[in-house]
């Protein structure tokens, strides 16, 4: 049975949609994934990049480690195979920095200027929360790209995280 936190599931949730999608974009033609599909993020791989750009955001924020991330909207890597290198090292780094959260830190006040230059505070659990809410925001918006271009993603429900439940 699951013995972690909260953080702790939605990062492996992460790393392993993260695992899941990567390997299915793999097999989508560049010229496809990279087509402007009318999503936020224009096409699958402008998604992509943008949810690393937003883990790298907010981790560095957290963690004040620099990490690699440009201006909102602005791809990090244009090749897939370096950016699905990137996306592994750094669902990594977020699995153990998750296992290591500690409740006293997460109750504190925490500060931060946001991308539209205003400055945001409260209790660092928030945006934490926001952190993992964010990722399954956009990859749910992969998925569908994903899907409207033929492709299976396959099951994308938190219970299906190999050694989260058991199965009878």
């Amino acid at each position: 049975m699951y013995s972690g936190n909260y953080y702790r599931l939605m990062a492996e949730y992460n790393r392993w949609m993260n695992g899941k999608l990567y390997a299915v974009c793999a097999g989508i033609p560049d010229e496809r994934r990279q087509a402007d599909l009318g999503a936020f993020f224009k096409s699958i791989h402008g998604t992509l990049n943008h949810i690393l750009w937003g883990d790298r955001t907010w981790l560095r924020r957290f963690t004040g480690q620099p990490s690699a991330a440009g201006p909102i909207g602005q791809d990090l890597y244009a090749d897939f195979g370096e950016l699905r290198a990137e996306r592994e090292k750094t669902d990594v780094f977020m699995l153990d920095w998750a296992a290591n959260l500690q409740e006293s830190w997460l109750a504190q006040p925490f500060e931060y200027t946001s991308t539209d230059g205003k400055v945001r505070r409260g209790p660092a659990w928030v945006f934490v929360t926001q952190l993992f809410n964010h990722q399954t925001h956009h990859r749910g918006q992969v998925t569908t790209l994903v899907k409207q271009l033929g492709y299976e993603p396959g099951a994308t429900d938190i219970p299906w995280v190999p050694g989260v439940v058991e199965s009878p």
